[in-house]
């Protein structure tokens, strides 16, 4: 990891620059594999598909063999802990639910709010150097708790052309039957403009790797609503003297593994804690299987020096990173100001593992930044405010003048008719 220290704060940009490419260096490629989707549907998903993936598909729909063999021979103790995380994502997605909000505004004028389903969302899960089984527990039970009719899952098959087992498992145990073998762009466009095996869907979820971020971005192009742009993982730590090396060593690692794209940093008041999580680091990573993906994702990533906390907080507001570790003599200061993060992690005993699987708090985050615009996935993000009102004679009586002075002032007269003429026959 690069050591940074006291850096001055027109140097912030620069150092927190994250380590992917632009939208505009991967439009192109995207920009072909939809247009190719757009005419030629399944044809073009096939091509794509062994192009990137290295695979032939003919059937893309995943078979109700294919899923009955993974719910039978899946290891029986992963299965009890995919239905531990999925009981806690539940309970507190449910909580999430909210009354209609009424209000008489006026005497006769009743308006209210109420929240409806998105009717058609489609999941992505990324499968590639690892399954993200998790990630659908964090779509798919918040959309069957919003009531979305149809759901459609894509995920990109492995070099046999089969889809890991524990992906499916927890694909069934979520109520979803309409998986398919697709990924990466290809997956984005198939359920942006729908083909002849895959729906077209209303609004996509999930993360993905760079060119998955990208296509996401492009359908919104195309009247299709993504959840916000999910690229590649980040993690930022902030420790003092308090915060045990171990623990922050592991964390840093447990997202530098997910991709060679990934960015950690450590944000500390400590020099001995840096120095301390660098000796951890090193031990720790020989370890690893995913220890070549996570050097890499090590190498483009940062132990910072500050001097206190209030520069520290400073710093990660302007960072703005996906997962924050909080892991310091005052946790308080951190949780009450921060301004820009996706999901805060408090105390040396809070993992960002625990998100990831089983606290209950949903894993898909707003990455590079957009944590200062986006919030992370939840029950408000699978449905749609609709606003209602109602008008008795009283009450168009009492707002109707100010209507027509309005919108006159506008220079729009039907509108005014409109109210005109309901109020003529009232007198």
């Amino acid at each position: 990891m690069i050591k940074i220290d006291n850096p001055e704060r027109s140097t912030w940009a620069a150092i927190l620059e994250r380590p992917t490419q632009t939208y505009d260096q991967i439009e192109g490629t995207v920009l072909e594999v939809y247009k190719a989707i757009q005419a030629e549907g399944d044809k073009a998903v096939n091509f794509y598909t062994k192009k990137f993936d290295g695979i032939e598909i003919n059937n893309f729909e995943v078979s109700s063999v294919e899923i009955e063999a993974a719910v039978t021979n899946l290891d029986s103790d992963l299965k009890e802990a995919i239905r531990l995380a999925k009981g806690n994502i539940e309970r507190f997605h449910e909580a999430q639910k909210t009354a209609p909000v009424r209000v008489e505004t006026t005497a006769g004028v009743n308006c209210w709010q109420e929240k409806r389903p998105i009717q058609k969302v489609g999941l992505y899960i990324p499968g590639g150097t690892a399954p993200l089984f998790s990630t659908i527990l964090m779509l798919a039970i918040p959309a069957k708790i919003a009531g979305c009719k149809e759901i459609v899952l894509c995920t990109p098959p492995d070099k046999e052309g089969n889809i890991n087992p524990a992906i499916l498992f927890t694909a069934h145990l979520c109520g979803i039957d309409k998986i398919y073998k697709a990924g990466g762009i290809q997956a984005i466009g198939a359920m942006t403009f729908g083909t002849q095996t895959i729906s077209k869907v209303y609004k996509i979820f999930g993360p993905g790797n760079q060119f998955v971020t990208v296509a996401k971005q492009m359908a919104t192009k195309y009247n299709v609503s993504i959840d916000m742009p999910a690229g590649p993982s980040e993690l930022l730590v902030v420790a003092d003297d308090t915060a045990d090396a171990s623990f922050v060593a592991s964390d840093l690692l447990s997202q530098a593994e997910h991709g060679v794209d990934s960015q950690v940093i450590l944000v500390s008041t400590s020099k001995n804690l840096i120095s301390s999580v660098e000796k951890e680091l090193e031990k720790q990573l020989e370890v690893l299987p995913r220890k070549a993906i996570a050097e890499k994702a090590i190498a483009n990533s940062k132990l910072i020096f500050v001097e206190t906390h209030k520069i520290a907080l400073e710093l990660i507001d302007e960072y703005g990173p996906e997962h924050f570790i909080v892991a310091t003599a005052d946790n308080a200061y951190y949780v009450d100001n921060i301004a820009n993060a996706g999901s805060v992690f408090i105390g040396n005993y809070t993992p960002e593992s625990a998100g990831d699987y089983a606290s209950g708090t949903n894993h898909t985050l707003p990455t590079n930044g957009y944590a200062k615009q986006y919030s992370g996935v939840n029950l408000d993000s699978f449905m749609k405010n609709m606003t209602f009102q109602e008008l008795s004679p009283e009450g168009i009586q009492n707002i109707g003048n100010a209507i027509e002075l309005m919108a006159a002032a506008e220079g729009l007269q039907a509108h005014k008719n409109a109210v005109t003429l309901r109020l003529n026959k009232l007198k």
